[in-house]
């Protein structure tokens, strides 16, 4: 009753103040599903659904949860609870946007399928073990007001980042993607890049309902309950404003003389490495190369580099003469192809050229991106540096090869990581071209070859298989995620997908030319200039420190605000 009655100056408040009210006062199996429910609601924020107001419901929701975990326990119950809860949220966040790892499990379902269930469980529950930490610590800092939502923005951003570094790291689906759903808010992380947008979108999202209910609460007046959608909708605006004048104003010119084919020759991976099949799947890359957009047969005429997606060969190209003979027939001179390829170290050979002497290690494999010329020869190779864990090796590989696991990729022994910083390759009249395969390119600030400004990339070239994960959100996040990558550095991105999403994506973000999931053909495509270094890029994460030093100046400032009454 006392509740209702502080609530009847604000009739729109009165139910989103009830709401609150139970979600932090409900029965513990309530509560629990509330935050498993937000949690995996939030997945609608992102690729490929973009419903981001979904965020201005759901993260309030982990904000009231965490205020019912102080009702009379002692601090370290209350931290627990917290801890509790946030892992909750996250577990529903992650199985809602991961769940189609699972589809990799079924490609060969007679090796991998009892093993489906774990992993489809296993990660998201590891994962959410960032967003326990961040609910946990942030509860420790717990305080009335507005306060409480900028402790949780730091804390959930700091878990964020640590969630893209620690064990190799997994940035996938970080929550600073729910607020790049168009092209002009996705022009901000030029300057601070999606980490540091993930502590926008938490605050902004949680602002408006929680200011709200609080003054409600309070009985503090009709202005105090809109301060939280204002504070919303002018930051939002000036992300809008900033990012419609970087577009307006980032006219694309093209690099001379460059012509580019993209061939996508959606290989179902069922069919991928059935030996029958080798043939006609190295075949149809080689026909698709020789035909345009439109499916004429064109001889590559005008097109100065061909590229081919993540191991579009299901064999070890360098180990069978023939194959470099006939990519060498199929490229005019001065044309150069990049595909990806599979690689193992040279045979040890005596002096002399003699025959190879018997191996004392295993040969390492690498998964790769090799540039063929006209002749057939392959003057410049980059190794994937980001392996992904169970798919390309596995963590403590010899033990766990001995009880009998295998990564995904089934290669024994794993593959073997390249050599750092990544390489700026040079390749016909197209030069500082970065290599980057399958989800190399979901790291941001990571992306870089070097700190120098001659060591900045002019174009990104991404590689990638997504025919692992079907038809399912998983290949339209992974390109989105491509996508945000080039705004963050400013500079182009070409993508090829065996089966995925190709694309030419320019460095402020527009998509020139595109080949859909489940699509066969190839596209021509000039390469867009960089535009100026990006403050990111220059800077990389060290915004997002000053960001962090920022928020946590705000909480003090409100905290010693609160205290002296003001």
């Amino acid at each position: 009753m006392a509740l209702a009655s502080k609530s009847a100056g604000f009739g729109w408040g009165t139910a989103l103040t009830k709401f609150a009210s139970r979600v932090r006062t409900s029965a513990d199996w309530k509560r629990l599903a509330v935050a498993v429910l937000a949690g995996a609601a939030s997945v609608l924020a992102l690729a490929p659904f973009f419903a981001w107001p979904i965020l201005f419901v759901t993260v309030p929701c982990l904000i009231w949860l965490i205020d019912g975990c102080n009702h009379g326990e002692s601090l370290r119950d209350s931290v627990w609870s917290a801890a509790l809860a946030g892992w909750l949220f996250g577990f529903g966040y992650f199985s809602a946007g991961l769940f189609w790892v699972g589809e990799a499990f079924l490609v060969q379902a007679d090796l991998f399928l009892l093993a489906l269930p774990f992993a489809v469980t296993l990660l998201p529950a590891g994962l959410a073990l960032f967003f326990a930490a961040a609910a946990a610590v942030a509860r420790v800092f717990w305080m009335p007001g507005f306060a409480r939502v900028l402790v949780l923005a730091v804390t959930l951003t700091m878990a964020e980042w640590l969630r893209g570094h620690v064990f190799t790291g997994f940035p996938w689906n970080t929550l600073g993607y729910g607020f790049t759903a168009s092209l002009p808010m996705m022009q901000v992380v030029s300057w601070i890049g999606v980490y540091g947008l993930t502590i926008f979108v938490v605050t902004l999202s949680a602002a408006p309902a929680v200011a709200a209910v609080d003054a409600t609460e309070q009985d503090r007046g009709g202005w105090a309950a809109v301060k939280g959608a204002v504070l919303t909708v002018v930051i939002l605006a000036s992300f809008w404003s900033y990012g419609t004048w970087r577009l307006t104003t980032a006219t694309p010119t093209f690099v001379e003389g460059v012509r580019m084919r993209v061939v996508q020759a959606s290989i179902p991976q069922r069919e991928k490495w059935v030996p029958e099949n080798q043939e006609r799947i190295f075949a149809s890359h080689l026909t698709l190369s020789q035909q345009n957009a439109a499916g004429v047969a064109d001889d590559l005429a005008g097109i100065t580099h061909v590229i081919w997606p993540e191991v579009a060969m299901p064999f070890l190209p360098l180990e069978i003469p023939a194959v470099q003979q006939r990519i060498g027939a199929m490229l005019p001179p001065g044309t150069h192809l990049l595909s990806g390829a599979l690689r193992r170290d040279p045979p040890n050979v005596k002096p002399g050229g003699a025959s190879p002497t018997k191996q004392s290690t295993p040969r390492r494999a690498y998964n790769s991106l090799l540039v063929f010329d006209s002749d057939g020869q392959v003057p410049l190779i980059y190794d994937k540096i980001h392996l992904v864990p169970f798919g390309e090796y596995l963590p403590f590989q010899t033990i766990l090869e001995a009880i009998g696991l295998r990564q995904l990729s089934r290669m024994r022994g794993g593959f073997a990581s390249g050599a750092e910083p990544r390489p700026l390759l040079n390749i016909g009249q197209m030069s500082g071209i970065a290599g980057l395969i399958c989800y190399e390119a979901i790291f941001p600030g990571q992306v870089s070859a070097g700190t120098r400004p001659e060591d900045r990339p002019q174009l990104y070239i991404n590689v990638t298989n997504d025919g692992w994960f079907g038809n399912t959100t998983g290949p339209r996040q992974h390109f989105h995620q491509a996508q945000v990558r080039a705004v963050e550095m400013g500079v182009p991105l070409l993508r090829s997908a065996n089966n995925g999403i190709s694309a030419m994506i320019g460095p402020a973000g527009r998509v020139f030319q595109r080949l859909d999931l489940n699509h066969k053909g190839s596209f021509d495509a000039s390469v867009p200039k960089p535009l100026r270094q990006t403050i990111y890029g220059r800077f990389g994460d060290w915004t997002l420190i000053g960001l962090l030093a920022l928020f946590m100046g705000l909480v003090c400032g409100l905290t010693t605000a609160r205290a002296k009454g003001l």
